[in-house]
């Protein structure tokens, strides 16, 4: 019996620390990579400038929306 509450413990740490991973990606990773992709997403169909300014960034304008995109020189 003992064997069996050992191995129900060890389950119920798992299913915690699988529930708290989950939690720290979806509130804290998940935001960060989807905004990542949406930037990239719209710098890749903005128009944008000729000229790159001092950090390699050039002025761009998607849908009204004026973006800062990476220089594709």
């Amino acid at each position: 019996m003992k064997e069996a509450s050992g191995e129900l413990n060890a389950a119920v740490i798992v299913v915690v620390a699988v529930g708290v991973l989950s939690a720290f990606f979806f509130s804290v990773l998940w935001p960060s990579i989807r905004g990542n992709h949406v930037k990239n997403t719209k710098c890749g169909e903005a128009i944008c400038g000729k000229e790159p300014n001092s950090d390699g960034m050039v002025t761009c304008e998607y849908e009204g929306v004026t973006l800062s995109c990476p220089f594709k020189g």
